[in-house]
């Protein structure tokens, strides 16, 4: 088999964007959209992936790491001369080399294979991803000859009246022998408006060596756009939020609304769930099956078991096991651990801390730095006070506690198995096993003190 090489075009400022932020790094989904590109190039597993960067090289460099090596464009001298930075990491390779920008974020994997596909099996020297245009004002059209091979390519205001009726354009995407394409490289010239090296220019320079150059049309106009500015940007986001969600779907999975569902890139949902209008599901999340997402509830980088329920809650980084269920209104904060079948109502906040099976946190509390056995009931407006202005505590509470309403866990302490602390207790040192903990002040009476007050009546 032919030996396959990539160069992700990723060089460009960006300056439509109006941003401080690298161009090809603005997100989609929860992935920068060079993030996509290499990782459609990756499933392709080419010999070389090489990025070409320039403007913010080093988030670049930072954001793709060791996915692929790396060739500096100091200058923005074009296309063709971006690609030429590439030639001491490629330019002695034998096979074929696809070239693709960084700011296309929706050009699929089996988009990118048929290309090559095509290009190979028609012995071109290159073959040009093209795209169908109901309305192709501004691309450049493909103009083929009887035997389906292209001609050339016709700018638009190059091209004459029949030929911008053609609705097949150019995409900006390639595969190239890879030989081919940097002897052809080393003969563009940058004699035109911009004083740039155009990547284009190499099919005509082919051309004229009499070389075979074909086309593959991809299936979708709009997974061939380039990213320019927030406009292209939000379009993008809602074609991949809809391509994302319909998977899911494809997969088992329920959207009450999915127009209005919003799912990151590599989330992954079990059959059987149903998800809510207004949900948020990002990051590297996985979520079981036989689910209920309520409407509204975000979910970043967690992981949840089957059969779980949350409604209207925000969690984070945290771990929810089978059968248990949060909210309305709960926050699970990172290193919130839940075993199987675990209760938390709303208003409960809960951030590293494990909490075992079948416990319950009803309403209005705080967990946070502990780890609560068995069964452990928690009543109302209990809080664990695990912060003393300088470092947080841990406390540990054990099977079959009761914790009564209001208790403040002043950490680190312990609660042994099947202890009680009574309700507006400040529970300071350790309970042992199966005691009942009072700490807090005796009530005292004084009869008709209250008529003396400024504000009785």
């Amino acid at each position: 088999m032919t030996k396959r090489f990539a160069i992700i075009l990723a060089a460009g400022q960006g300056s439509r964007m109006k941003s401080k932020k690298y161009k090809v790094l603005h997100e989609i989904a929860g992935y920068s959209m060079v993030e996509h590109v290499i990782g459609n190039v990756e499933k392709l597993n080419p010999e070389k992936i090489v990025s070409v960067v320039g403007f913010g090289a080093e988030s670049v460099k930072e954001k793709l790491g060791d996915r692929c090596e790396y060739a500096l464009q100091s200058e923005q001298l074009g296309t063709g001369h971006a690609v030429l930075m590439t030639k001491e990491l490629l330019a002695s390779e034998e096979g074929t080399t696809l070239v693709v920008c960084g700011d296309t974020p929706l050009i699929t994997a089996d988009t990118l294979d048929a290309l090559f596909t095509e290009h190979e099996s028609s012995k071109a020297k290159a073959t040009i991803l093209t795209a169908h245009a109901e309305n192709p004002f501004s691309y450049g059209r493909i103009i083929r000859n009887a035997n389906g091979h292209v001609e050339r390519i016709v700018e638009e205001k190059d091209a004459n009246e029949s030929e911008r009726l053609v609705q097949e354009i150019n995409t900006g995407t390639f595969c190239f022998d890879n030989k081919a394409l940097f002897d052809a490289l080393e003969q563009v010239g940058n004699d035109n408006a911009q004083g740039e090296y155009y990547l284009p220019d190499v099919i005509g320079i082919l051309q004229q060596q009499g070389e075979i150059i074909s086309a593959y049309q991809m299936a979708e106009f709009a997974d061939s756009i380039g990213i320019n500015d927030r406009i292209a940007l939000s379009v993008a986001t809602k074609t991949m939020r809809q391509r994302i969600n319909r998977e899911h779907m494809v997969n088992g999975v329920t959207f009450v609304d999915a127009d209005s569902t919003y799912i990151d890139a590599g989330v992954v949902i079990g059959n059987d769930t149903v998800v809510e209008a207004g949900a948020v599901i990002k990051g590297n999340t996985v979520i079981g099956s036989n689910c209920f997402i309520g409407a509204h509830s975000q979910i970043v980088d967690s992981k949840l078991g089957d059969g779980i329920t949350v409604t209207s809650s925000h969690i984070e980084g945290a771990v929810i096991g089978n059968g248990s269920d949060v909210g309305p209104f709960g926050r699970l904060r990172p290193g919130a651990v839940l075993a199987e079948n675990v209760h938390i109502g709303n208003f409960v906040e809960v951030k590293n801390a494990q909490i075992a099976n079948g416990s319950k946190v009803g309403h209005l509390t705080y967990i946070g730095d502990a780890d609560l056995g068995k069964n452990v009931n928690v009543g109302c407006g209990t809080v664990f006070v695990n912060y003393d202005g300088k470092a947080k505590h841990q406390s540990v509470i054990g099977d079959n506690v009761f914790l009564g309403c209001h208790t403040s866990i002043v950490s680190p302490v312990n609660v042994g198995d099947g202890a009680f602390t009574a309700a507006g207790s400040t529970i300071t040192k350790d309970v042992p096993a199966d005691s009942l903990a009072i700490a807090r002040s005796e009530q005292v009476n004084k009869e008709g003190y209250a008529k003396k007050l400024p504000y009785s009546n």
